[in-house]
C-alpha cells in the first residue's frame, strides 16, 4: 500500500509539473504572439491644442507610429493647469498604452490645487525628457513699449491697467509672468485661459496686452507683425531672433531658464515598455528631420533618459515650488 501511495503521489506531482510547464509554455507563446504594442497607444496632452506640449506630441505620434508599428494618437485633456489630464493618466492601467506629456505646470500644481487625486512625483514613471521650450516676452502692437524697460515704465505709470494673458493658473506663462512682475515691481492683471491657443488669440486681438509665452507659439505672429518681441527668457539669444535681447540683457535677472517638456507613464508601467519607448524617442530626437521640425516650431530637442528625468523632476519640483511660493502663486 505504501508503495502504491508513493507511486500515486509521484504520478500526481509529475502530472502537475507537466501541466504547469505546459501552462508556462502557453503563457510565453501568448506573450510572443501578442508583443507590446498590440493596440493603439495614446499620448495624453493635458493642455489645449496649439501649445508647445501639443506641437511636440504631434511630431512624436507620426514617428512613434512608424517605429512601433501601431497607431500612436495625441489626445488633448485640458483643464485646471494640466491636472485633469494628469488625473486621468494616473488612474489609467499601467500597461504601456497610455503616456503623458509633462512640463513645469505639473510640478507647480500641488501648491495651487489642493487634494489632487495623485502625487505629482510618485504617481508617474519617467520615460524621457524630450525638448526645451524657450519662452519670449511679447506684447500686442497697440502697446507703445518697444523694450522691456519701456514696458516696465508704462506698467508703473498705469498700475493694474495692462493685462497679461497665460494658458492657465500655474502654467509656465503664469509663473514667468508673475516672476517678471515680482522682479520689476510692476502691477498687471493676470488673465488665465484654458490653454495657449485661446490666450494667443486674445493677445493678438488685443484683449490682453502682454504675455510670456513659448517661442513656438509666438513665432508665426512675430513674422506677420501681429505681436512684438521684447526679450527671450533664455541664457542666450536665439539664432532665428538675433535682434531680440535676453531678459538679462534687457535688465531683468533671474528669469533666464527654459521650461522643458518630457514624457511619463502611469506608475507601474512595465520597465521593458519604458525602455522600448525611451529607445525609440531617443532615435527620433537624434533624427535631423525631426530636429528641424521642432526647431521650426520654436522647440529644441533635448533628450535625457528615465533616471536623469526622475532627478530633474525632483530637483525642479523643489525649485519651482519655492518660486511659486515666493510670488504668492495661487488659484
Amino acid at each position: 500500500m505504501r508503495d502504491h501511495t508513493k507511486r500515486s503521489f509521484l504520478g500526481t506531482c509529475i502530472a502537475t509539473g507537466v501541466a504547469a510547464y505546459a501552462g508556462l509554455g502557453a503563457t510565453a507563446a501568448h506573450a510572443q504572439a501578442n508583443p507590446w504594442p498590440a493596440q493603439p497607444i495614446r499620448i495624453v496632452v493635458p493642455f489645449a491644442p496649439g501649445g508647445a506640449n501639443d506641437v511636440l506630441a504631434r511630431v512624436l505620434t507620426e514617428k512613434l507610429s512608424l517605429a512601433l508599428g501601431q497607431a500612436v494618437i495625441a489626445e488633448n485633456r485640458p483643464g485646471a493647469g494640466g491636472t485633469v489630464g494628469a488625473s486621468q493618466v494616473a488612474a489609467s492601467k499601467p500597461d504601456g498604452y497610455t503616456l503623458m506629456m509633462l512640463s513645469t505646470p505639473h510640478l507647480i500644481a500641488p501648491i495651487i490645487y489642493k487634494d489632487l487625486p495623485y502625487d505629482a512625483l510618485t504617481s508617474f514613471a519617467p520615460v524621457a525628457r524630450l525638448a526645451t521650450s524657450p519662452f519670449i516676452m511679447v506684447v500686442n502692437p497697440s502697446v507703445p513699449a518697444k523694450t522691456v524697460s519701456e514696458l516696465v515704465a508704462l506698467a508703473k505709470a498705469q498700475p493694474g491697467k495692462l493685462n497679461f494673458g497665460s494658458s492657465g493658473n500655474g502654467s509656465n506663462q503664469h509663473l514667468f509672468g508673475q516672476m517678471f512682475l515680482s522682479a520689476t515691481g510692476t502691477d498687471m492683471k493676470h488673465v488665465p485661459y484654458k490653454g495657449s491657443a485661446p490666450a494667443t488669440v486674445d493677445l493678438v486681438g488685443g484683449q490682453v496686452q502682454v504675455s510670456v509665452m513659448a517661442v513656438s507659439n509666438a513665432l508665426p505672429h512675430l513674422k506677420t507683425g501681429r505681436l512684438r518681441a521684447l526679450a527671450v527668457v533664455s541664457g542666450k539669444r536665439r539664432a532665428d531672433l538675433p535682434d531680440v535681447p535676453t531678459m538679462a540683457e534687457a535688465g531683468v535677472a533671474g528669469l533666464g531658464t527654459s521650461p522643458w517638456i518630457g514624457m511619463v507613464a502611469p506608475k507601474g508601467t512595465p520597465p521593458a515598455v519604458i525602455a522600448r519607448t525611451n529607445a525609440e524617442l531617443r532615435k527620433i530626437l537624434a533624427d535631423p528631420e525631426a530636429v528641424k521640425v521642432l526647431n521650426n516650431a520654436g522647440l529644441e530637442a533635448d533628450y535625457i533618459g528615465p533616471d536623469e528625468l526622475a532627478k530633474l523632476i525632483r530637483d525642479d519640483s523643489t525649485r519651482w515650488l519655492r518660486v511659486a511660493r515666493s510670488v504668492n502663486l495661487k488659484q
